[in-house]
């Protein structure tokens, strides 16, 4: 009687495993599907000199431009040919001590297609802007 509870426990277990598998694959496939709306959105289009040149961009609008300041970008000149811009705009300033946080609103538009991001940078005294986590 031991035997056949342990040998259906067994081929229990195997099949939940089975079930979890199929599961979980088709759930990636699906995810993977239910993302092609990416596929034509600024960020597909932009390559590694789009990137150094907004981060340049963001770097002065986050040391130039008070908050609410909108400062325009335009990828011009970095070998993409696809025409992307951009609007930066610091939107709010948090100093703590000798160290300032800005939250900023970046907006980039391509083919038609807009995207936002609402990132944080953090900076002390003599330091670069570092995107903080969350």
């Amino acid at each position: 009687m031991l035997k056949s509870n342990r040998k259906y426990a067994l081929t229990a277990w195997c099949a939940r495993i089975g079930v979890v598998a199929t599961l979980a694959t088709g759930t990636a496939s699906a995810v993977a599907s239910n993302l092609d709306f990416l596929n034509d959105t600024p960020m597909s289009y932009i390559n590694s000199s789009d990137i150094e040149s907004i981060k340049r961009a963001l770097a002065d609008a986050l040391n130039t431009n008070a908050d609410g300041e909108m400062r325009r970008w335009m990828n011009d000149g970095t070998g993409n040919s696809i025409q992307i811009s951009g609007m930066l705009t610091p939107e709010s300033t948090i100093r703590e001590g000798s160290r300032t946080c800005r939250h900023v609103l970046v907006v980039l538009v391509a083919k038609g297609q807009s995207m936002d991001f609402h990132p944080d940078f953090c900076r002390s005294p003599q330091e670069e802007w570092t995107l903080q986590k969350r």
